[in-house]
């Protein structure tokens, strides 16, 4: 490999404010420090042999630096210098720490495990508009996690029949409810319908309850039509609006959640994420987009369920996940993170003794596929809930709230 030793800077002192701090995990025959100077070629000069226009200050500038080796992890910093934030934005920083690298015949695998953007580089970028403390305002629910559901089946169902599920989950006590990742704006349930449709359904819990509950319209669609498909979402009464990150790009999050017109909060879910995340040596580490999605401004974040669940991933990479929506490190408001997937009320108990009370559950076929319906479901999941949050044990709790009592015996607990 040629200039190998220009990108090796192993244990020097780097200023970590002037560059933007990756690691990847590596599998190669090669030596690790010609691994590593490979991705660091490759993402810097572009080519695999000596170029008559490379200057040395420019290169000595602008190159990626190999600082550290620690076994089969690569520790590269590249200099802010190289990211456009004015125009190139996220897509821009994607393609330089996770571009052609993937696709280097040199690496048996590569993963991008974690990313560290300086603080110049944050500033650019305003966070969400609400986060926790803003959700849970809204909802009037300062401490409890937030409990909600996906309406089942994801597609299928009219404007009418998927506004009478919310008015049932909502009845039973349920906070959220959401879309799928694929509903859009298919014959059988039009959008603005659904919206429509939708809003009066949480009107009436509200009117006949009291509770507050909101639901996350999916405005998934191409980049040149998302805000004004969120603004008329908005105008006929949605209460949050949703998207699915990975295939619409992070653009289309930052986009709404900048533009002061929108004033509702954005769910973002990570469908598509496991073609990237899946495999624990060649690929992206689902940190690395939750740290994204922050930065862009979204509001919830799905995060895995933590070792349970139908979706199932590595346990400890779900609670990296919750802890990049949380952590103070970042100088934004904190994200809720959210566990979903093959949920069900015996699993409630357990998802808050791993990741706390800062956590919104949502099931599907765990709330639709109670014996009680929908509205039985609800007050199930809503009633594991209050059990966990109390510290009592589901079993215990469920002698006293037949609806859980019910759900256990057709799924048990986790």
């Amino acid at each position: 490999m040629e200039y190998e030793e220009r990108y090796l800077h192993l244990d020097e002192p780097i200023d970590v404010d002037s560059h933007v701090i990756c690691k990847y995990k590596v599998g190669t025959d090669l030596k690790m420090t010609t691994a590593a100077a490979a991705i660091a070629t490759e993402q810097s000069t572009g080519t695999w042999t000596k170029l008559s226009t490379l200057k040395e200050d420019n290169f000595l500038k602008r190159s990626g630096k190999v600082t550290r080796i620690e076994g089969n992890v690569a520790t590269i910093a590249f200099p802010v210098e190289d990211f456009s934030l004015d125009i190139g934005g996220v897509p821009q920083i994607l393609s330089i720490i996770a571009g052609n690298l993937f696709g280097l015949e040199a690496l048996h695998a590569v993963r991008l495990e974690d990313v560290t953007f300086p603080k110049s580089m944050l500033r650019e970028f305003k966070g969400p508009k609400f986060g926790i403390e803003g959700m849970r305002s809204i909802l009037k629910r300062p401490s409890k996690p937030l409990v909600g559901t996906i309406v089942k089946p994801k597609i299928g169902l009219s404007p009418k029949e998927t506004a009478e599920y919310v008015y049932e989950a909502g009845m039973g006590g349920l906070t959220n409810g959401k879309d799928d990742e694929t509903l859009s704006n298919q014959k059988f349930c039009p959008l603005e319908d659904r919206v429509v449709a939708i809003a009066e359904a949480l009107d009436r819990v509200k009117s006949e309850s009291g509770h507050v509950m909101i639901h996350a319209i999916n405005v998934t669609t191409n980049g040149h039509q998302v805000l004004e498909v969120a603004e008329r979402a908005q105008e006929l009464g949605a209460t949050e609006l949703m998207v699915d990150v990975l295939t619409a790009g992070f653009g289309a999050i930052q986009v709404l959640a900048e533009d002061p017109s929108i004033k509702l909060p954005i769910h973002v879910h990570r469908t598509m994420h496991g073609a990237i995340t899946r495999n624990l040596d060649h690929g992206i580490n689902m940190k690395v987009f939750a740290t994204l999605s922050r930065m862009v401004g979204g509001d919830a974040l799905h995060v895995g369920t933590f070792g349970v669940g139908k979706m199932k991933g590595a346990a400890h990479e779900d609670l990296a996940n919750r802890d990049m929506c949380l952590t103070r490190e970042l100088p934004y408001k904190t994200v809720m993170p959210v566990a979903s997937g093959g949920v069900h009320p015996g699993m409630i108990k357990k998802f808050v003794d791993i990741a706390g009370k800062d956590l919104q559950i949502q099931a599907g076929g765990g709330v639709s596929g109670h014996p009680g319906g929908v509205r039985g479901g609800a007050k199930a999941m809503a009633q594991a809930v209050d059990a966990a949050f109390e510290g009592i044990e589901l079993d215990v709790y469920a002698k006293d709230h037949p609806e859980l009592a019910e759900a256990l015996r057709k799924w048990g607990s986790a």
